[in-house]
């Protein structure tokens, strides 16, 4: 756990404005007939319009992972829940496919790390509603991220609404810290009861990612270490967001329009 000072927040939350705006021109990319190739090289290009920025993933090696990741993109098209290899498992979008898009970014001793699905082309009702109910479910959870809750408040804000909504909650996978290091504790759950886990103090930049599938919320985990996909072959959806922890209202800080 790691209290972040004024100075970081001040230089977390001009990263995460940054961050915001590469994630929104790098969705103007998706389209049919284009590759996570492609958007591998868009990330790349974006990520270093600003001189010092690189990419936070790139070359990152996990906690008991065989090899670093190899690219700057997460990929997750329709049934890949999450951090699939955009230059190894090579996909052409279609129309009426949705994809997840998660980048880590670094600037100065500083991380961070969000992610969003976006639609390919034109998408169906379904579709968009897994979108809609699966970003709610994150900004449900936000709420919660407060000084003085804990972190399984922020898990049952999350879990409730996805049962009530009829979703499967992938629970293999979770949030976590981030600011100084891409993954720091806590660890955040998108599950969990009222009052239990790590006490959230007033400093404490948490990244939150509900992933929530179709179907049921078993998953599969690829032999290239790194991509996940749902276990029955239902869509999948993943939105994230780096949260700074006050005594009042949670700040998000990458947006655009963030302090």
């Amino acid at each position: 756990m790691k209290i972040k000072s004024d100075k970081d927040i001040a230089g977390l939350i001009e990263l995460g404005k940054r961050h915001a705006e590469v994630l929104e021109a790098l969705s103007q990319a998706v389209k049919p007939g284009v590759s996570t190739a492609e958007l591998e090289e868009r990330t790349l290009a974006l990520i270093h319009e600003v001189p010092g920025d690189e990419p936070a993933f790139k070359n990152y090696k996990p906690y008991g992972a065989s090899r670093p990741y190899p690219c700057a993109l997460c990929t997750a098209p329709n049934n890949t829940v999450v951090h699939g290899i955009p230059t190894e498992d090579i996909y052409i979008l279609k129309d009426g496919d949705i994809i997840g898009l998660d980048i880590g970014i670094k600037r100065n001793g500083l991380i961070t790390d969000a992610g969003i699905t976006v639609p390919v082309g034109n998408i169906d009702k379904d579709a968009v509603r897994l979108l809609r109910v699966t970003k709610e479910a994150l900004f449900r959870g936000i709420t919660m991220a407060r000084a003085g809750n804990h972190v399984g408040d922020i898990g049952n804000a999350i879990e409730s609404y996805v049962r009530k909504e009829g979703y499967g909650l992938v629970h293999e996978l979770c949030g976590h810290g981030v600011g100084h290091s891409l993954h720091e504790e806590p660890q955040i759950p998108n599950y969990g009861k009222h009052g239990t886990g790590a006490k959230l103090e007033a400093g404490m930049v948490l990244a939150i990612e509900p992933m929530l599938n179709e179907g049921k919320g078993a998953v599969v985990f690829h032999r290239n270490g790194y991509s996940v996909s749902t276990a029955d072959g239902s869509r999948s959806a993943h939105f994230e967001h780096d949260v700074l922890v006050t005594n009042g209202e949670p700040i998000i800080l990458t947006l655009k329009n963030a302090l």
